[in-house]
């Protein structure tokens, strides 16, 4: 069971770390394809755009498959996307190229989350949700500096090339460790069709999450100016701070794993709780540059914001045990969304204001998530109450 779960999150891993490479490659491609950094910077946007045009329409067509097929499907698409990539001559090719893995990628997250929750427990679905978002806390540690080095050291296309290979080893491995777990009519959803909009559990975390990722992004975006204003560092501490960022995510994931099957409302409350704090403190020390107190607030923003996405898929499993990956796809769907949103919106404050009003924005974004967990006590039970669909084939 643990080199399955592990192997769930090498694909999350290798699929977090394609989705950004173009931000850690963006001066590297901008030079080859003679373009401007902005125009590459586009193509994280594009990639969540089609992301939520596709996840629930593709998690319906596969939902009579076998789940390993389908991530092994993904997972080869990645790799043939990514060698499209390497070999594109332009922006547009290169742009078109991560058409299909963007295609796929809501898929994936759809479907890898409901087959760890498979291969454990019911009463362990957090902490198997946790173990595969593990993969994206590797990425941001460890995948995207080392596509960024390999980009400046060897070239973007070779960094490009590399996730492939690396992509198509991951679907080889699902495709010898990960047993076949048939689609059968619990799984597929046969029978009544489920509306997101019918189930309030559901709609209510959809909500919650779309909100809560859209307060990240606004700032996440723009995280090296924030750090750069909030603790006065040059570029070298500011790579450091980044690093740090992602370990703590990491210790936080392991931390909270246990409470986030056992208590999730109230490890939900002390996360947002936190965030908002650590926003509204982002809020006054950037009028004022701390190096001590910037950081240590940076990092709290890091250890809240990687447990987030974990719990509340966890949530959202539990929420609809019927048709886990229709609800996980709705689930992709609000936070692509909220990438979207995110990104966009942020980018219009910052430019129009100032790093305070962008920390603030998040500040008052989290702080609506949070008064929607506290108002909302049922969406959040860990047992299916009476007349709930039944339980998720194991």
């Amino acid at each position: 069971m643990i080199l399955q779960l592990v192997v769930l999150a090498a694909a999350a891993y290798v699929y977090a770390v394609a989705e950004l490479a173009p931000i850690g490659a963006m001066p590297a491609i901008a030079a080859d394809l003679h373009v401007s950094e902005s125009w590459v910077g586009m193509l994280p946007a594009a990639y969540a755009f089609v992301s939520v045009l596709s996840t629930v329409p593709l998690v319906r067509w596969t939902a009579h498959r076998p789940r390993r097929q389908v991530l092994v499907l993904t997972l080869t698409c990645l790799a043939v996307s990514q060698v499209l990539s390497a070999l594109a001559p332009g922006l547009a090719l290169l742009a078109a190229s991560r058409v299909l893995c963007a295609l796929t990628h809501g898929l994936m997250w759809s479907i890898i989350a409901p087959i760890g929750a498979r291969l454990v427990p019911l009463s362990h679905t957090g902490r198997a949700t946790t173990a595969v978002y593990v993969g994206t806390s590797a990425a941001l540690i460890v995948g995207n500096p080392l596509t960024t080095s390999m980009s400046q050291a060897w070239g973007w296309r070779t960094a490009i090339m590399v996730i492939a290979v690396a992509a198509a080893a991951i679907a080889l491995l699902a495709r010898m460790c990960l047993p076949e777990l048939e689609a059968d009519e619990v799984v597929a959803g046969a029978g009544r069709p489920l509306r997101w909009y019918g189930n309030t559990r559901l709609a209510t975390l959809c909500i919650i999450t779309l909100i809560g990722v859209t307060a990240h992004f606004a700032s996440y975006t723009f995280v090296v100016p924030i750090i750069r204003d909030v603790t006065g560092t040059g570029a070298r501490g500011q790579a450091m701070l980044l690093g740090a960022y992602g370990v703590v995510g990491l210790v936080s994931m392991a931390a909270l794993a246990r409470a986030s099957d056992k208590w999730p409302r109230s490890a939900m409350t002390l996360t947002l709780t936190v965030l908002c704090l650590s926003f509204w403190l982002l809020t006054a020390v950037a009028s004022g540059r701390s190096a001590v107190l910037g950081g240590a607030t940076i990092l709290l923003w890091g250890a809240c914001a990687a447990v987030l996405p974990p719990m509340l898929q966890a949530c959202v499993i539990r929420a609809c045990p019927a048709h886990p990956e229709y609800a996980s796809a709705v689930y992709v769907t609000a936070f692509q969304v909220g990438i979207v949103t995110g990104s966009v919106g942020g980018g219009f404050v910052y430019d129009g204001h100032s790093v305070v009003a962008l920390v603030a924005t998040s500040a008052v974004l989290f702080a609506v998530a949070l008064a929607g967990v506290l108002g909302r006590v049922g969406v959040f039970r860990t047992e299916s109450g009476p007349g709930s669909q039944p339980a998720l084939s194991r």
